[in-house]
């Protein structure tokens, strides 16, 4: 299995095609093969690198809680692209994917060709941020004593999923076998150290204002966190274009695989031809 060296923990990955490069970064309860519709389309003219975020076998399930962070996140996806020979690349992600894809565009910009944010989420309402805070550690303590049959009953549940299951019962039941797979006490930290600890989307309007890659969002309309956090990216950065897909939740590279290919073509065609502009400009 091919593995990269990031921070002591070895990040399985994959490539497919070739082409300018893009790099797929999974959401919390996915991994690289959420992608693969994605990447079966785009390695036809793309080169397509795609890998497991620590906490997720085949990667390492670093022991250490302080292994974990959403800095670590980031500083992964360019260590897997510097350790690749990539300079630039467009990043692709999805929910806690997407935060590290604009996190990523926001700290290495000279890295990003573009940033793809599939229900990028909020990371809590500064407001209110005891209370997320005190969710996160229930739904940590719930991956490790209850383990991940235990959170699954949940999520075959959750609003923002079902219509995957209504949609295409066959990739909702793939989501779940692949789930099954992963590493409780690796969800476990990632909740702690990662999610819980993401500073709130809302408290950033200066650096999304600032922002200068170009990023589109794509959320569905069934999945309100996302939206709210789209709407909000789409109305303070001048970078960003907001696509809301209807009767679609949370997953929608999976439940709309066709449109969000029509979509980020779209998007990259522009951004590769030099034609996309800031709005307003």
């Amino acid at each position: 299995m091919p593995y990269i060296q990031s921070d002591e923990a070895r990040l399985y990955y994959e490539v497919a095609g070739t082409g300018t490069p893009i790099v797929f970064v999974h959401e919390f309860s996915g991994d690289l093969w959420s992608w693969e519709k994605q990447i079966q389309h785009f390695s036809r003219r793309y080169r397509c690198i795609a890998f497991n975020a620590r906490g997720y076998p085949p990667s390492d399930v670093p022991a250490l809680p302080s292994r974990y962070s959403h800095k670590h996140a980031v500083d992964d996806v360019a260590v897997v692209m510097r350790q690749l020979k990539i300079r630039k690349a467009h990043i692709v992600g999805c929910s806690m994917g997407s935060r590290t894809a604009l996190d990523f565009g926001l700290t290495y910009p000279h890295m990003a060709l573009s940033l793809t944010m599939i229900g990028i989420g909020s990371g809590g309402d500064p407001r209110n941020s005891e209370a997320f805070k005190r969710d996160a550690e229930a739904r940590a303590q719930l991956y490790e004593e209850g383990g991940l049959a235990e959170v699954l009953k949940g999520l075959r549940k959750a609003d923002n999923r079902i219509r995957l299951k209504r949609k295409i019962p066959r990739a909702f039941e793939g989501f779940c076998r692949r789930f099954m797979q992963h590493s409780a006490q690796g969800c476990a930290h990632i909740t702690r150290r990662v999610m819980a600890r993401r500073r709130s989307l809302f408290s950033m309007e200066k650096p999304l204002r600032a922002m200068k890659v170009p990023a589109q969002v794509v959320v569905g309309d069934e999945d309100p966190g996302a939206i709210d956090a789209g709407l909000f990216m789409k109305q303070v950065s001048p970078a960003v274009q907001l696509s809301i897909v209807p009767a679609t939740g949370h997953l929608v590279n999976l439940e709309e695989p066709d449109l969000v290919h029509r979509l980020t073509e779209e998007f990259f065609a522009l951004v590769e031809s030099k034609k996309w502009r800031p709005q307003g400009k």
